[in-house]
């Protein structure tokens, strides 16, 4: 945020600067040095202005035009044509990552990446989903209650973000803006089934901490 009472302490000279072309400020770092230098008595022609009007709405488009850019990075780009390759969808590696640790999630994400070719990339997310499964193991188990159940608990928070570096490496790793089509829920649905079975019998060494499992633990007892 641009504070004006900082821009008032500059020089006249200091302010002309921000109404140059090709410089870094911000539009509205701009707008108000112009402000400031027609409060102190700055006579600009009308050319002038319309330079300096001209740049302003320039620089807003540029900020407008990087914001949708980063917008777009993160968006799901889904598609229904036939010769856009096929991965699992981003929506089935977070659910897997939240529901049923972040392995199923991890293995999902590294057959796409392997699909693309991105071999490191695959490997790197394999080995951050098993590695996040035994963190998320030893701080929960550590200085969480299992037997909590609110939404809000930070419990919940650490267990999110294993499903959000799942996003960041899908977002690192695939190109960006790259159309696919959904593959098939099957493996999917034979990963999670097996982790559920994992569930079932391992919860207290492993799994006491996963919403999922607790129920299972409810419907069992």
């Amino acid at each position: 945020m641009v504070k004006r009472s900082v821009l008032k302490k500059l020089s006249d000279s200091e302010l002309e600067y921000y109404l140059k072309a090709g410089n870094r400020f911000v539009p509205e770092a701009v707008q108000i040095a112009f402000e400031i230098l027609e409060e102190r008595g700055r006579v600009f022609t009308g050319q002038e202005k319309t330079a300096i009007q001209q740049l302003i709405q320039h620089k807003k488009e540029a900020q407008e035009a990087k914001i949708a850019e980063e917008q777009e990075v993160w968006k799901d780009h889904i598609t229904e044509d036939p010769n856009a390759v096929r991965l699992y969808s981003r929506t089935t590696i977070l659910i897997s990552s939240i529901f049923f640790t972040p392995i199923p999630g991890a293995v999902l994400l590294s057959l796409n990446l392997i699909k693309l070719k991105k071999y490191t990339a695959a490997f790197a997310s394999l080995t951050f989903g098993l590695l996040f499964f035994i963190f998320q193991k030893y701080i929960l188990s550590s200085h969480f209650d299992s037997g909590a159940t609110s939404r809000y608990s930070p419990e919940m928070g650490v267990i999110a973000a294993g499903a959000i570096g799942m996003l960041i490496i899908w977002v690192i790793s695939v190109p960006k803006k790259l159309p696919y089509r959904p593959k098939s829920y099957l493996l999917p649905v034979i990963v999670c089934a097996g982790t559920a079975v994992l569930m079932f019998f391992y919860y207290e060494e492993w799994f006491s901490y996963f919403p999922l499992a607790r129920m299972i633990r409810t419907l069992r007892s």
